[in-house]
């Protein structure tokens, strides 16, 4: 099973471990998309700060993540799964799971990014701000600048099992699953059952909840129908409709009663 997963918006400091080793991270076909949006981004950020909070879509109050950006090479690194916070990320609770579920944590989940295009939690990164959407100057709309490096390398990551994503509009963007791929992916929705609308804070809290439970029951679902029967097990309210055609992913609706 492969979870995608969307990073946090905020990140936890760096910290004073030893400095970011690029050819370190997993997926090191994207070595290359990577150095060249680290090598834009570092040098906006070391530049023009006004035109990088421009850039970067940060307000007066963030200024601070432009510094950040500026000493990505040297500022200390941590494992993603500690850089990334927010309420998927506590609703996750990596740090508290216990040893077998951590080692499935390792495995099977794979975070999005602006910046590293996607990463391990175990991959040690610096804290960085560089969402999706941003348009840097040289290579433009992030989301395109990864589709390529992206369409090459995630079908052999995600090798023969269920694919579960989870993921934002805009990190979708940077891939969609095509073909048989696509067939064994299931695209996630979490719903309030009685107005039907998703809440962006449940909406997170309850697929943190969901992702934790898998790695806790040990569950490995083959596909997507076997992923419902597994979530009803687990308690989950869900609605699932099977693509309409070859080359497309299931559909799932995970309903919410209360918005907690």
């Amino acid at each position: 099973m492969l979870v995608l997963l969307p990073p946090s918006e905020g990140k936890a400091p760096s910290g004073r471990g030893a400095p970011l080793k690029p050819e370190s991270l997993s997926l090191p076909g994207l070595a290359a998309a990577r150095e060249a949006v680290l090598t834009e981004l570092v040098e906006l950020c070391a530049g023009d700060e006004d035109k990088a909070r421009e850039v970067l879509g940060l307000s007066e109050g963030l200024r601070g993540e432009v510094a950040k950006n500026a000493e990505l090479r040297t500022a200390g690194a941590r494992p993603a799964g500690e850089i990334y916070t927010g309420v998927l990320y506590d609703a996750l609770g990596l740090a508290s799971l216990d040893a077998s579920a951590k080692r499935r944590a390792a495995r099977s989940l794979l975070v999005f990014s602006g910046l590293w295009g996607a990463v391990r939690v175990t991959d040690r990164i610096p804290s960085y701000r560089c969402s999706m959407g941003v348009k840097l100057p040289g290579l433009g709309a992030l989301g395109a600048h990864w589709r390529a490096p992206m369409a090459s390398v995630l079908p052999e990551v995600a090798g023969d099992g269920l694919v579960l994503d989870l993921r934002s509009a805009a990190y979708a963007a940077a891939w969609k699953p095509k073909g048989e791929v696509a067939g064994r992916t299931a695209s996630v929705r979490v719903l309030h059952a009685p107005t039907r609308k998703v809440v962006s804070h449940f909406n997170k809290a309850t697929k943190g909840r969901m992702v934790r439970s898998l790695l806790t029951a040990g569950a490995a679902p083959k596909g997507p129908a076997e992923l419902v029967e597994v979530l009803r097990d687990l308690g989950y309210v869900v609605e699932a409709q099977a693509p309409a055609k070859a080359g497309q992913a299931w559909s799932l609706d995970v309903l919410v009663t209360e918005v907690h």
